[in-house]
This record gives C-alpha cells, structure tokens and sequence, in this order.
C-alpha cells in the first residue's frame, strides 16, 4: 500500500525519446519530446504504508510506470513485495486461536492500478486531481475465518489539491474506500485524509520532506467477535475506536540527477500493537507502527 510510494501517484518525468538528425539546411533541432511513459524502481529497508510496515520490517523491492496524456488523463501500476497477509496465518500471527494455526498462506505481492484525471485549473503549480485506485493482492491458500476477516483487496477513490508557494511544494489528499479495508469487516466508508509537504533547500539537490495522515476505519467489529488474545469483544464496537490511527513522516530526499534519488525518512504512528479485535502486530510481538528509520534509492525512466 505505497506513499505512493503509494502516498504520491506522480513520478518525475525524464526524457525517453531523442530527436533525428536534421540535414545541414535544417533549423537548430528542438529539444527532445518528453515521454508520455514513466517507469520507476525503488529498493528500501522497509514497506511502510500510512504507517505500517507491510514487510515486517525487511527490506522491498518496488517498481511501476505511468501514462500521462496532455489532457491530464493517466493511468498507471506499481506493485511491492510484502508479507503481511502471509504473516498473519503464521503459528504467532493475528489468526492463531481460530482453528488457522500452521495454515500456510502465500501473498508476496500487492499490485497498484489506478486511473484519474490531474489538470491545472486554478493556476500554474496548483493541480487538481481525482482518480480511482484498485489495491490488489494475489492470494492461495487464506482458510475461513467464519466472518472475522474480509477480502483484503481494496478499491478507492481519491481527492487531492496540489500547491507550489516558491520552494514549498505538496499536497493536501482524500482517499475513500468504496469496500472493505485491507480486510477489515464492516469497513466499507473507512477514509484516511493527509498533507505532504516538501521544501527545496537549494543546497545539493536536497528537500526536506513532511506528512501526517490519519486512517479513520469505519464500521463495527462482528457481533460476538473475540481479539487476539480471546477477550470478547461487546458487540456493536467501532471499528474506529479499535483500529483508527494517525501517521507521520520526516524526512531528506537527495536529487541525483538522471532520474535518481534517494530518501532518508523517521516514520511513526500511534497505531496500538494489540486493541480489541486488531493487531498491529508482528508474528514476533512487534508494533507494526512502531518508530522507526527508512532508507530508499529511486530510479526514473
């Protein structure tokens, strides 16, 4: 679930397309044409998404590319390896007690596909875009939880106003899901607003960057539901009281040049390790929002 890295849909664009050569009666050639197509590869320490560690910690491998039209149309995918899913099935996931305990699960892939429209219309730094993003996890192997958990595929849709005030550069951004929430029950209607806000210093290619968001799950737990630990959970239970959470991020990203940069980020949330019928937990124990450092290097094509 990338900061896009799934929190930023937009890729710098490099140029693809060189052009001919002219005759020596030509004009100057013109500068080459941007592609309308970007790709992208990033390895990091560790998927984190609004937060959450969605690789237990390890590193990730993560790669995409995007159409754009001039219209402001695109389209585009990125997927990143996980563990998550998997992780939760295991003998110290969150589903042992229910009858799952050895189950063997495979899901090491989340896969990205998303569509919208980004234009322009108050002024020159400040688009607007909307569009619609499908979560996708290919899964084999996940038994029946008899209703306690929920398809984690996730679909959706977004609201987000960029701005430029001189270096100062961001984004204010909505997203709504249109079904459950990465297997959530009864989360359909969850939202998760948050800002980014990154500063050019001018000084060797570096920005500082911000973000904070905060993940509102909706819904109420299953009547008769237990936690993690076998406490019953009363019925009627919001899911947000249980499961809702803010995020932050600070961070330096270094402009190389030629499509390359990397990120040096702290990222924290206050996400429980254990509240209710939700685990934000490691097979290990650990929080899966607990603080810690991210580290990445970022190739554009």
């Amino acid at each position: 679930m990338k900061t896009i890295q799934k929190s930023a849909l937009a890729l710098a664009a490099s140029s693809l397309l060189a052009t001919t050569a002219f005759a020596q009666t030509a004009p100057a050639a013109e500068a080459p044409e941007a592609s309308p197509i970007t790709a992208n590869v990033t390895v990091t320490n560790d998927y984190r998404y609004r937060g959450i560690s969605q690789s237990n910690f390890k590193p990730a491998i993560q790669g995409g590319f995007d159409y754009a039209h001039e219209s402001g149309f695109y389209i585009g995918n990125w997927n990143s390896s996980i563990s998550w899913i998997g992780d939760q099935y295991t003998n110290n996931g969150g589903f042992t007690g229910r009858g799952n305990t050895g189950t063997s699960v495979s899901a090491p892939i989340e896969m990205d596909f998303y569509a919208g429209f980004k234009k322009e219309f108050i002024g020159e730094g400040f688009a607007s875009d909307l569009g619609l993003l499908q979560y996708y996890y290919p899964t084999s192997g996940i038994p029946n939880t008899a209703g306690f958990t929920a398809n984690p595929n996730t679909t959706e849709i977004y609201a987000a106003q960029n701005f430029t005030f001189g270096p100062i550069t961001g984004f204010a951004k909505v997203s709504y899901a249109l079904t459950t929430l990465f297997g959530v029950v009864n989360s359909t209607g969850s939202y998760y607003p948050d800002l980014t806000v990154n500063y050019d210093t001018g000084i060797w290619g570096l920005a500082l960057n911000g973000h904070v968001g905060y993940q509102y799950v909706a819904g109420n737990v299953k009547n008769g539901s237990s936690n993690w630990v076998g406490a019953t959970i009363p019925n009627g239970t919001s899911n947000s009281s249980l499961a809702s959470y803010t995020d932050w991020k600070l961070g330096v990203t270094k402009d190389f040049g030629g499509g390359l940069s990397a990120n040096a980020s702290y990222v924290g949330t206050n996400a429980a390790t254990y509240k209710g019928a939700y685990s934000y937990s490691s097979p290990s124990g650990a929080n899966l929002g607990r603080a810690g450092a991210l580290v990445s290097l970022t190739k554009t094509f």
